[in-house]
């Protein structure tokens, strides 16, 4: 499964309860088995009929009708700020490991998450 973790953009006044709160600096997003596979299979090397394939081939008529589930699964992760969709493959311009933070805000994964880059 993926845990998606990434930092809280708070205001000022925010930021001041959260620090008396003792809240946590970071939302951490778990998602389920389809949106896990369809997370790792974005990787910037497929296209969405591929993506649209392979999700099929694995769960068949749990995500019927495919197109309209990924589709909706990727809009859903694109308004939260977690992807975007490009026309052309990454190629190589852009880090997309695992428990790599792009943003650089994020701290070293509390090892009692079991976060583990490779499975």
């Amino acid at each position: 499964m993926v845990l998606i973790r990434h930092p809280k953009n708070l205001s000022k006044f925010e930021s001041f309860i959260a620090r008396i709160t003792r809240a946590p600096k970071e939302l951490m997003r778990p998602l389920d088995d389809l949106n896990s596979l369809l997370w790792e299979l974005m990787d910037g090397t497929r296209t969405i009929r591929q993506i649209n394939l392979l999700m099929d081939s694995t769960f068949h008529e749990r995500i019927a009708p495919v197109e309209e589930r990924v589709e909706s699964s990727i809009a859903n992760m694109m308004s939260l700020g977690l992807v975007i969709v490009r026309a052309a493959p990454i190629s190589g311009e852009w880090n997309t490991s695992a428990l790599h933070d792009p943003s650089g805000l994020l701290a070293d994964a509390d090892p009692s998450l079991r976060i583990f880059e490779e499975e």
